[in-house]
């Protein structure tokens, strides 16, 4: 199974290095996440400046980027690198309240 992983807390964000520890041996894990908290920006795209995308260290067996745009556009870049789309997408996992359209 493939899984692409993103989440708003950004890359560094303990969850996403946990998830990567805790995965299946029969999962292929992509991490693509920001780099840095955006939080709130769940529905936004980049539309005025360039993406730059850089490797991270999640350890062995795991892609992973970091990307200096939303949560969108995570997912947007990972989809044009993967070699084949994935299984599934996952956003998450969140540190905190995750309230989404309750906020406002």
């Amino acid at each position: 199974m493939l899984v692409l992983i993103t989440n708003d807390d950004g890359i560094r964000a303990p969850g996403l290095k946990a998830l990567a520890d805790r995965r299946p041996r029969d999962c292929r894990l992509w991490v693509v996440a920001p780099d840095r908290e955006r939080s709130a920006t769940g529905h936004a795209i980049t539309v005025h400046k360039p993406l730059f995308l850089g490797r991270y260290d999640l350890g062995e067996g795991v892609e992973a980027f970091h990307v200096n745009g939303t949560p969108s556009d995570c997912v947007k870049l990972a989809l044009e690198l993967m070699e084949t789309p994935p299984d599934v997408v996952i956003s998450g996992i969140n540190r905190g309240a995750n309230l989404g359209t309750d906020v406002m």
